[in-house]
C-alpha cells in the first residue's frame, strides 16, 4: 500500500457524518467507524424504504430477473428437449424479485439501525443538504461534523441526444419493474448494463432488439477477439442487430407512439424505428440536491483522490458510485474500508492509505450463460505497462466438461510473467464468473503456474484453468 502523509492534528472526539448510510459503501464505513470509541457518528439516509442501490436497483434484482430468462434460453437452445419453450411470466418474475429485494433491503436496514443503538451513533432519516463546507442541514437542524462521507450512490445516465427529452426513455430501473414490453426496442449502450439487459429484452420480453454502441468492439477492457465473439453470439443466439462505432444523433416520437432514432454509423445515416427506447449508457454520481454547489467541492474528473478524499476538501471522503471512479460493488466496499481507515489516520495526523484494487470485473453477459471476467492484466494492459509476458488460450469447445454441460461456447486466456507469476485471466465462457475469485487470489498472491498443483476433483468447468496452467508451463519451457 502507498502511504500519504496526513495533515490533521489529534482530536480525541471526532464527529463523522455519513450521507447515504444505507448503501453498501456508506454502511461499510459506518460499521468500521462505529467500533471506534473516539468517533461520534451521524448516519443520514432519506431512502424510502432504503437499503442501497445494489440491493434495490442494481446487481441483486438484475440477476434475479436475468435468471428467469437464462432458464428459458437454456431450454430453448437445447436440442435434447422437445416441445415449445416456456414463456417467462413477467408478473411472477417481478413479484418474486420484489419480495427478495424487500427482504434483502430490510436486512441491510436492520444492520445499520442496530448500529444506531450504540451510544456514539445516531441515525437520521432525513435529506441532507450542504449549506457550506462540511455544514449540513438535516431536517430542522444544522450539523457541522469534523468529517463528512458522501456515499449517495448513482443514477442512470441518459445521453444528451437531440430530442431524447421529448420521448419516453426506459432505463435499467424500468426494465427491472416491467411486466410487459413492446414488440421492438432500440438499445443505446452495450456496456455492463446493456450487455446484461439487452438479451433479457429479447428472451424474456420477446422483443426485436437493435443495439447501438459508440465503440468499435464490445468489451473494451478485453483483448482483441473477446468482444467480437460476444457480438456474434448476441447476433446469432438473440437475433440482435448490433451497430458498432455508431452514435444516435436524434430521437423523435412516431405517429403510433413509438420512437424513431437516427444513427450515424460508418459515415452513413440509418433510421431505426421501434416501440420502445432503452438507455443503458452507464450511471452518474447521485449528487443532485445535495447542495455541493454551496461548498468548495467541484465534482468532475479526478475530483476524488486515491485516499478517497475530495480534492477540494481533505475532510470530505467520497466512496462508492458517488465518486464516479468505478461503480462496482466490491470496489465500493474496498473504498469504504480505505475511507474509514484514513479518517482515523487523518485524525491522528498519521499516514493515509491509497486505494489500489486488483482489476476484477465480472459481467453477466449472455444471460449469465456466457459471462465475461477479467482479473488482473490482459495481454494488452501488460504490454502497455511495459511487462514481458506470455499469453495462452483455451477454448471451451475443447473441454469435455463444457460439452457435457451443453455450454461449449467461448474461451479463456491466461497471462503470466516469464518466471511463471500469474498476471491476469480473461474468461468469456460458462461459469467464468465463478472462477473470478480463484484467479483473483492467484494474481494477488503472485502464484507461479509451475507450482500450482493438480488437485483431485470431479469433472467441473474449472478444468479450463488447469488447461491454461499446463499450456503456460509448456510455453514458458519453450522460451528457456
Amino acid at each position: 500500500m502507498i502511504k500519504v502523509r496526513g495533515h490533521c492534528c489529534q482530536n480525541m472526539s471526532t464527529h463523522v457524518a455519513i450521507v447515504g448510510a444505507y448503501g453498501s459503501a456508506g454502511g461499510a464505513v459506518a460499521k468500521q467507524l462505529a467500533d471506534d470509541p473516539e468517533v461520534e457518528l451521524t448516519l443520514i439516509d432519506d431512502g424510502d424504504p432504503g437499503g442501497g442501490l445494489c440491493i434495490l436497483r442494481g446487481c441483486m434484482p438484475s440477476k434475479e430477473v436475468i435468471s428467469a430468462a437464462k432458464h428459458r434460453f437454456a431450454a430453448r437452445r437445447d436440442d435434447r428437449l422437445v416441445g415449445d419453450p416456456p414463456e417467462v411470466d413477467l408478473e411472477r418474475t417481478v413479484e418474486r424479485k420484489n419480495e427478495h429485494t424487500s427482504n434483502w433491503a430490510g436486512h441491510r436496514r436492520s444492520g445499520v439501525e442496530s448500529l444506531a443503538e450504540r451510544e456514539n451513533v445516531e441515525l437520521v432519516r432525513e435529506t441532507a443538504t450542504f449549506v457550506d463546507d462540511r455544514v449540513i442541514e438535516v431536517g430542522d437542524r444544522t450539523i457541522e461534523p469534523d468529517y463528512v462521507v458522501i456515499a449517495t450512490g448513482s443514477t442512470p445516465n441518459v445521453p444528451p441526444v437531440d430530442g431524447i427529452d421529448d420521448v419516453t426513455v426506459n432505463t435499467s430501473a424500468d426494465v427491472l419493474d416491467a411486466t410487459e414490453f413492446g414488440d421492438s426496442a432500440v438499445v443505446l449502450g452495450l456496456g455492463y448494463i446493456g450487455l446484461e439487459l439487452a438479451p433479457y429484452l429479447s428472451e424474456a420480453g420477446g422483443m426485436d432488439v437493435t443495439a447501438v454502441d459508440i465503440l468499435p468492439e464490445l468489451l473494451p477492457e478485453a483483448d482483441d477477439g473477446f468482444g467480437e465473439e460476444l457480438a456474434d453470439y448476441y447476433r446469432e443466439e438473440f437475433d440482435m442487430d448490433i451497430l458498432l462505432e455508431a452514435q444516435a444523433s436524434q430521437v423523435e416520437e412516431t405517429d403510433d407512439g413509438g420512437v424513431r432514432v437516427t444513427v450515424e454509423v460508418d459515415g452513413d445515416t440509418e433510421v431505426v424505428e421501434a416501440d420502445q427506447l432503452f438507455a443503458f449508457t452507464g450511471r452518474k454520481p447521485a449528487l443532485d440536491g445535495l447542495g455541493v454547489e454551496n461548498t468548495s467541492l467541484s465534482p468532475g474528473e479526478d475530483w476524488v483522490g486515491d485516499t478517497m478524499q475530495a480534492a477540494d476538501d481533505e475532510r470530505v471522503f467520497v466512496v462508492g458510485d458517488a465518486n464516479g471512479r468505478e461503480p462496482i460493488l466490491h470496489i465500493s466496499k474496498e473504498q469504504a474500508a480505505t475511507a474509514a481507515t484514513n479518517i482515523q489516520a487523518h485524525r491522528e495526523g498519521g499516514d493515509l492509505t491509497e486505494h489500489d484494487s486488483t482489476h476484477h470485473h465480472v459481467m453477466f453477459s449472455g444471460l449469465a450463460r456466457l459471462p465475461f471476467v477479467r482479473v488482473g492484466h490482459s495481454a494488452d494492459s501488460a504490454e502497455a505497462a511495459g511487462l514481458d509476458y506470455v499469453a495462452v488460450d483455451s477454448r471451451a469447445e475443447n473441454d469435455g466438461v463444457f460439452k457435457a454441460k451443453d455450454a461449449s461456447e467461448g474461451w479463456a486466456r491466461l497471462v503470466v510473467a516469464p518466471d511463471g507469476t500469474v498476471l491476469g485471466y480473461q474468461g468469456l465462457h460458462y461459469h467464468a464468473d465463478a472462477m473470478a475469485k480463484t484467479m483473483q487470489l492467484a494474481v494477488e498472491m503472485e502464484l507461479d503456474v509451475h507450482e500450482i498443483p493438480n488437485r483431485a476433483y470431479h469433472p467441473t468447468t474449472p478444468e479450463i484453468l488447469d488447461a491454461l496452467f499446463r499450456k503456460a508451463t509448456e510455453k514458458l519451457a519453450e522460451r528457456e
